[in-house]
């Protein structure tokens, strides 16, 4: 099996640029960043916060993480239902980031990543892929991009959904969860030793797919 992993800051453009670059390739894209959103929305739901370690450990046996993988992507499912619209909300980004910094959490989704790519060629993208879950993988990239344009990116993803919000707020969000997920004491986001820096910041859809590409293929 063949294992490409992706880390970077939220709102670099792993998912999207990953998912294309996996379908280019023939792979199968894991989107971590998923699973860990899946873990969120469900504390959310049980009014729990996510800050509280102990409370959210105590519901991880209750919890059935599905992946299923369909032409139109990869299908989020929690305890049988599909989240996959319902994990990208603001309240679950921020959730996410809480949840993603408890040891607890981590080891629960760990051998799930693993298995996933013992058993696939995957392109698997995420905050630790290549320092943790996948330090083996046979290509490790990071990619990037200023929060000024992440943030210009991710208010346009919000209009498209029909739920904008003001480019300060969604600034002040990103750089909030750039320092969360770089200080967290399990699992940070850094750079692996061995990966190779992709910016994106001036880059297109187009461009950001083509580079990421011409890494993976050498």
């Amino acid at each position: 099996m063949f294992a490409v992993a992706i880390d970077g800051p939220a709102g670099a453009g792993k998912s999207s640029v990953a998912k294309a670059a996996a379908q280019e390739l023939g792979f199968v894209y894991v989107d971590t960043g998923a699973i860990y959103r899946t873990i969120a929305l469900h504390v959310l739901r049980q009014g729990v916060d996510p800050h509280d370690a102990p409370a959210v450990e105590a519901l991880l046996p209750a919890i059935q993480v599905g992946l299923e993988y369909t032409p139109e992507g990869q299908v989020m499912r929690l305890n049988g239902e599909d989240v996959t619209s319902l994990i990208r909300t603001p309240e679950v980004s921020m959730a996410t980031s809480a949840c993603s910094a408890i040891p607890a959490v981590r080891a629960f989704l760990l051998q799930l990543q693993r298995d996933l790519a013992e058993k696939n060629n995957v392109l698997m993208d995420g905050r630790d892929i290549g320092t943790v879950v996948l330090p083996e993988a046979d290509v490790k990239i990071y990619l990037t991009a200023s929060p000024e344009i992440r943030a210009r990116r991710r208010c346009l993803e919000l209009e498209q959904r029909g739920t904008p919000e003001p480019f300060d707020q969604v600034l002040s969000e990103i750089q909030q969860r750039d320092w969360d997920d770089s200080h967290r004491e399990t699992a940070p986001l850094r750079q692996a030793e061995d990966a190779v820096v992709v910016d994106t910041t001036e880059l297109n859809f187009e461009e950001s797919l083509a580079a990421l590409l011409a890494v993976v293929r050498g």
